[in-house]
Formats: C-alpha cells, sequence, structure tokens
C-alpha cells in the first residue's frame, strides 16, 4: 500500500509541472495507461540531485546500491554500506546514516518492506528504468566491491574473533561483504580493489570473513560437496585457498607472487588451492597453479578423497580436465574413497563425452573400473542411459569389458541398453564378438528376455541375428523365457521373430503355474498369436497349466473366443475333451454355460468330442 502511495505520489509531480490544463489532462491519460513512468523517474531524480550537502549524495548511492546489490538488502546493511568511507582505515560509526534519513533522501524511490525489513525500489519498472540509463551511476559494481573490502579491511573488524554468533549484531554488513565482494569484482575489476583484496587475503584464516564465506558456501553448495563445520574454525582456509574459491586470476597470481606458499596444504574442508580451483570450473586459476612444479595434482581432499580432476570431472568441466591431463604426472584412476567412482565413471554418468575422450586418449586409463558400491562401469551406466557416443569411445578401447555385470544384481551393458530400447548402444556391443548375448541378471532375466517383454522389436531382431543366442533361456524366478513375456504382453511382431529362430521351444511354461506361451495367448484371446505359435508343427496345443489343469481350448471356450477356439481345433492333435482338474469342466460345458453357440457349434462339429453333456 505504501508503494502504491509513494508511485503515486511521483506521478502526481509529473503531472503538476506541466503549466497548462491541457498539457496536465494529457500527461495525466498518458500516466494512468503505463506509459511514460520514465519522466516520473527522470523528474524525480532530478529533484534528488537538486537536493542541497551531502543529501543527493546520500540518495544517489542509496539508490545504487539498491539496485545493483547481489540480494536485496537488509534496511541495516544498507545503513552501514552508506557509512563506508573508501580509503578510511577505520568504521566511523557517527557517519552511518538512518534509514529515515536515506528514505527521505531517496524521495520516494526506495521503500521498506515491512514483512521482510529488506530495502527496495519503490516499483519494478524502475529498476528497468536505471538499467536503461546506465550513465546515472559510474562504475556501480567497482565502488561496491571496494567498499566492501573497505570494510573488511576496518581495523574493528579484523580485530573480531573468528565467530558468526554475535559479529552482526554491531555490524550488520558483514555478512553481505564477505559473501558478495567478489560478485562485484568480477563484474568491474580495478586495480584499488585488487590491492583491497589481497590486504584481506593475506590474513585471510583468521579473519571471520573467512567463515563467513564457507558458511555462505554451505547454503550454495552442491549435494554431494563436503560440508564446512563452522564449529571446527576456517583454520587452513588461507588466502591461496580463498583466491582459488574465488576465481580471480589476477588474485591469485599477485599471490602467488607476494610470499611462499604451502601450495598443497589443506584447509578446513581438506581441499587444497588447486581442488578448489578445479571445483568451483576456475580454469584460469587451476592454469595459474599448475605452472607450478611443487603443485600435486593427485592430492585428495580429506573428505571423500577426491582429486581435483575428479572434481572437474564431477561438474563436467571438460576444458579444467584437459589441463589436468596435460600434466604426465596425473592418475587418471584415482576414485573417490565414499563410492570408488572415478573421472571416467563420474564422465559416463553425467554424459560429458567430450571429458570421457580426453580420458580415454591417456592410455593408462582403466575403463573397467567399477564403483565399489554397485560395481557399476563406465560402459554400463553409458549404455543405461544410451549415451551412444559415450559407449563408441569405450568399446573402441580393446581393453574394454562389455561383460562386466554389477555386483547387485548382475546386469550388463547389453541388458541395460536391451531393457533401455537403446538400439544403438545394444548394435555397438553386439559388433563385439567378446559380448555374451546370454548373460542373466540374478534372477536369470537376459537382455532377449527384456527386450521381449518391452516390445523391442528391432533389439530383438538384432540379438537373434547371433547365432551363439539362446532364445530358450528362462528366468531362474518363475522359468519365463523371451517369447513367453512377448505372449503374457501381446507382442506378435517379437512373437512372429522369435519363431523364425528353428531352436525356440514354443511349449516352454512357466515353473510357477505351467503355463505355456499358446495357454497364455489362448486366455486371453490373441488370434494372430494363437496363429503364429500354432504354425509351429511341434507347438503342443493340449498342455494345460499346473495351478488348475486349464488348457488352450479350455480358456478359449470359457471366453467365447471363437476365432482361437477354430484355430485349436484344426490342429488334428488337439484334444477337445480335456477338463479342469478343480471341477471337472470340459471346454463343451463351458461353451455351454456361458452360451457361446458358436464355440458350441465348432466342437459338436468334432467327431471325438464327448457330447454326454449337450443341451
Amino acid at each position: 500500500m505504501v508503494c502504491r502511495f509513494l508511485l503515486v505520489s511521483l506521478v502526481i509531480d509529473v503531472i503538476l509541472g506541466e503549466v497548462t490544463v491541457s498539457e496536465r489532462r494529457r500527461k495525466l491519460k498518458e500516466m494512468t495507461q503505463g506509459n511514460h513512468l520514465g519522466d516520473a523517474y527522470a523528474t524525480t531524480l532530478a529533484r534528488m540531485k537538486a537536493q542541497k550537502g551531502s543529501k543527493s549524495r546520500l540518495g544517489m548511492e542509496a539508490l545504487m546500491w539498491v539496485s545493483n546489490s547481489e540480494r536485496p538488502l537488509h534496511a541495516s546493511e544498507l545503513c552501514q554500506a552508506l557509512g563506508v568511507r573508501i580509503g578510511s582505515a577505520d568504521l566511523d560509526h557517527e557517519n552511518i546514516p538512518e534509514i529515515r534519513t536515506i528514505l527521505r533522501c531517496s524521495l520516494g524511490l526506495i521503500t521498506v518492506d515491512a514483512s521482510s525489513s529488506t530495502v527496495r525500489l519503490v516499483h519494478f519498472t524502475l529498476q528497468e528504468y536505471l538499467f536503461n540509463n546506465p550513465s546515472l551511476f559510474q562504475s556501480p559494481h567497482s565502488i561496491i566491491a571496494e567498499a566492501c573490502l573497505t570494510y573488511l579491511n576496518f581495523r574493528c573488524v579484523r580485530a573480531l574473533s573468528p565467530t558468526l554468533s554475535s559479529a552482526l549484531l554491531k555490524f550488520p554488513l558483514l555478512q553481505y561483504a564477505s559473501c558478495y565482494w567478489r560478485d562485484h569484482l568480477s563484474k568491474d575489476k580495478t586495480e584499488n580493489a585488487i590491492q583491497l583484496a589481497l590486504v584481506l587475503l593475506v590474513g585471510f584464516e583468521e579473519h571471520i570473513s573467512s567463515r563467513f564465506l564457507l558458511h555462505h558456501y554451505n547454503n550454495k553448495r552442491d549435494w554431494w560437496e563436503p560440508w564446512f563445520d563452522s564449529g571446527l574454525g576456517s583454520s587452513g582456509f588461507t588466502g591461496l585457498h580463498g583466491g582459488a574459491f574465488l576465481g580471480i586470476v589476477e588474485i591469485v597470481a599477485a599471490l602467488l607472487a607476494m610470499r611462499e606458499w604451502d601450495i598443497n596444504a589443506a584447509d578446513a574442508i581438506g581441499r587444497t588451492a588447486l581442488a578448489w580451483g578445479a571445483a568451483r570450473g576456475y580454469g584460469g586459476v587451476v592454469a595459474v597453479l599448475l605452472r607450478l612444479k611443487e603443485v600435486d595434482p593427485n592430492t585428495v581432499d580429506a573428505w571423500n578423497g577426491r582429486a581435483p580432476l575428479w572434481l572437474a570431472a564431477r561438474a563436467g568441466h571438460e576444458g579444467l580436465a584437459k589441463l589436468l591431463l596435460e600434466r604426465e604426472d596425473i592418475n587418471p584412476n584415482t576414485a573417490d574413497t565414499e563410492y570408488g567412482q572415478t573421472p571416467l565413471w563420474l564422465a559416463a554418468e553425467g554424459g560429458h563425452e567430450g571429458l570421457a575422450k580426453l580420458l580415454l586418449e591417456r592410455e593408462d586409463t582403466n575403463p573397467n573400473t567399477a564403483d565399489t558400491k554397485r560395481g557399476i562401469t563406465p560402459l554400463m551406466w553409458a549404455a543405461a542411459r544410451g549415451r551412444e557416443g559415450i559407449v563408441k569411445l569405450l568399446l573402441e578401447r580393446e581393453d574394454t569389458n562389455p561383460n562386466t555385470a554389477d555386483i547387485e544384481y548382475g546386469q550388463t551393458p547389453l541388458w541395460w541398453a536391451a531393457r533401455g530400447g537403446h538400439r544403438g548402444v545394444v548394435k555397438m556391443l553386439l559388433e563385439r564378438e567378446d559380448t555374451n548375448p546370454n548373460t542373466a541378471d540374478k534372477y536369470g532375466r537376459t537382455s532377449l528376455m527384456w527386450a521381449a517383454a518391452r516390445n523391442h522389436q528391432e533389439i530383438v531382431r538384432m540379438l537373434l541375428e547371433r547365432e551363439d543366442i539362446n532364445p530358450n533361456i528362462a528366468g531362474t524366478e518363475y522359468d519365463r523365457t523371451a517369447l513367453w513375456w512377448a505372449a503374457q504382453y501381446g507382442h506378435e511382431g517379437v512373437v512372429r521373430l522369435l519363431l523364425e529362430r528353428e531352436d525356440t521351444n514354443p511349449n516352454t511354461a512357466d515353473i510357477k503355474y505351467g503355463r505355456t506361451p499358446l495357454w497364455l495367448a489362448a486366455r486371453d484371446g490373441r488370434e494372430g498369436l494363437v496363429k503364429l505359435l500354432l504354425a509351429r508343427e511341434n507347438t503342443n496345443p493340449n498342455t494345460a497349466d499346473t495351478e488348475y489343469g486349464q488348457t488352450p481350448l479350455w480358456w478359449a471356450a470359457e471366453r467365447g473366443a471363437e476365432g482361437v477356439v477354430r484355430m485349436l481345433l484344426e490342429r488334428v492333435d488337439i484334444n477337445p475333451n480335456t477338463a479342469d482338474t478343480e471341477y471337472g469342466r470340459t471346454p463343451l460345458r463351458l461353451a455351454v454355460d456361458g452360451g457361446h453357440e458358436g464355440v458350441v457349434k465348432l466342437l459338436l462339429e468334432r467327431q471325438d468330442i464327448d457330447r454326454h453333456y449337450r443341451y
């Protein structure tokens, strides 16, 4: 409500600025239609600049901070920010303006949000206006960066005990200055800001801002990154670590030139400066550090044993990985200690083809290293996700094992590719003569079985073209074959492909219920499937299930599937009289009881039918 009132007030000032009734009416119409709000802002800014004394400066500086801050500022933060004088050695508390003074000097362009106590512009269109008029502020980001760094270098701030709890009460700008000076500096670097940053970073591990920075990192970090325990302090997080963490090349280079550093030292989180540069994707920083011969590119962090190359691969930083791999002494196979994932494993899992190529060009990269949690290899990940480019790169390595199964379920790359319907991957795997097409998981389910169950016809075709494939392997859980699964789900095209193989057994029943593919097709009235199965001379039309003794004909009669009944009765070897073992009901009795006259007629045409049950 207050914001609306202020905006209306600004508009009224513009309207009253016109000298005639006609001009005021025209301006009123334009403003009520949402046009020419810029006129209101321009008029107000002109009035702001015309204020006497330091009011003009205060109003414009406040507007600059609010419109260019990286996050909404609290009123107390803005007040202290505007009290900083760049070049001064300490904070003058008497120079800090009150928020009421700031609001008055901003002439309504800035307001305080009552619910959050943050300051903001009076309307979103003001942000657009300021963006479109960049000449209003000269180098705002460098000014803010210098102010933040000046603040952090104040004697009173440096004297603070490195704790997070009480410091903000007296120094509310501390959190913002610690966490965002880098963002402003990266947008507009000045020599003065860089020098101020160097002053801060030289004694960084003892400075309270290092803990604010790491605490801020906790809130922004990815789930897999280590956690900074504020209770343990920031010991070891030196200026070099901070410089690498922040990623400003000029600052890191200057720090290296200023003094001797233990270049491989670990910080509070257990990371080296090189590890921070790699983890956060700062190629320039990594390049600078790698020029030092004493830098160990294989040092792992104390958190989960992750090396710089691992960190670069985890984030998919191909350029960083290239820089690291140019070091002859780097180990491309270093896995983390938590899950045993190598850089190549991460590249395959994340789909980073360029990164995988770089790693596989190294002869000492092991393409078969599986993680320690589930035993999944890079090839397995790439196959499961259908990443043909990475699969191609892996299979071009003769030492890649295409048959390695995971330790949890026994699933191979071919198993995953067939299950997922990734035709291109299946094709490449089958082109390797050493790929075993019959490998089954812990439940006995083969690649062919999954492809058949999911109706991946082209994959079924490719698998069956391998002479060494066994189409009759049944799962160990229920003893169901690929043909059984295809019949169960009514995949006629897959059934046709399977039956084209002379060695496919059409009669294999599942072990739990004794149901054959023909039994399933007849039960569901799938005439196309029944026709295909009965075209095979060795198909037994009389096999009953082991649970209730129901034959294919029994089911067809019970369902009134006249077409299926007709095809079954055309087989000379069919027994039309087999009754179920539960109640002794024959197909004829079922058809009569169900009122399926067409089926009854077909059955009675058989001379060998038992007619003792008639109308």
